[in-house]
């Protein structure tokens, strides 16, 4: 056998046989320990524990956790609808023909009822609306009040950005991204026809989240178009 072979096979042994007991699955960590600790006396790298590489090498791992992006748009979408500014409602109080008209939720969130005054509707259910309104009338005015709210209109939404005609627009049930588009006009020819932004005021908060173009629209969101880049 040629000399040069017997040489390599003479390195590789101690790897083929009791050396390959040592070799094992390292993680990024125990692996930049074991280099900066140093080769041993027989030049293989000096074993060291986790806590040891912590303390030679960059020291514990720093988790980042995952950004947040608004859940609450999200779930807004599943949740029932709520009322606010410039949506029309149809009141409709049994046996109270002049109390029973339609009336427009007002920059403050209330409407303004006759004998009872203003009552708060911002934030509230048509359900939730009924029993303020009944309970009000039925403490003073009418004897077992018996109301019904229907939403006769829901208020506007606004599109913005690359679209042709940006700006308010009556809302219509089942609305998406790309309608909101359609009744602004259609895109621009710099609109970006997969990037958009929904803006929407959930629980007295703005939410912005980036959404695809078969995103639900609600009431009173501002759906904003953005630039392509090339």
């Amino acid at each position: 056998m040629p000399s040069r072979v017997v040489f390599v096979l003479a390195l590789a042994a101690p790897l083929l046989t009791g050396g390959c007991a040592s070799l094992g699955v390292y993680t990024s960590d125990e692996f930049v320990a074991e280099r900066a600790a140093g080769p041993n006396a027989d030049g293989y790298p000096v074993p060291v524990t986790l806590a040891s590489a912590d303390a030679v090498a960059w020291g514990p791992p720093l988790v980042m956790p995952a950004p947040v992006v608004h859940a609450e748009i999200v779930a807004d979408n599943d949740g029932p609808y709520l009322l606010d500014t410039g949506d029309r409602l149809r009141v409709f109080i049994y046996g109270q023909p002049n109390l029973s008209r339609l009336y427009t939720v007002d920059h403050e969130g209330k409407i303004a009822v006759p004998l009872i005054g203003s009552v708060r509707a911002r934030g509230l259910t048509t359900n939730a609306l009924q029993s303020a309104i009944r309970s009000r009338l039925g403490q003073e005015y009418v004897k077992d009040p018996q109301v019904t709210i229907d939403i006769q209109q829901n208020r506007p939404f606004f599109i913005l950005g690359e679209v042709k005609n940006a700006g308010q627009f009556p809302y219509v049930s089942g609305m998406t991204v790309e309608t909101a588009v359609a009744i602004g006009g259609g895109y621009t020819e710099r609109a970006s026809e997969r990037s958009f932004r929904i803006s929407r005021n959930v629980g007295g908060v703005l939410q912005q989240i980036e959404v695809p173009g078969a995103a639900a629209v609600r009431p009173g969101d501002t759906v904003y178009v953005f630039e392509r880049f090339f």
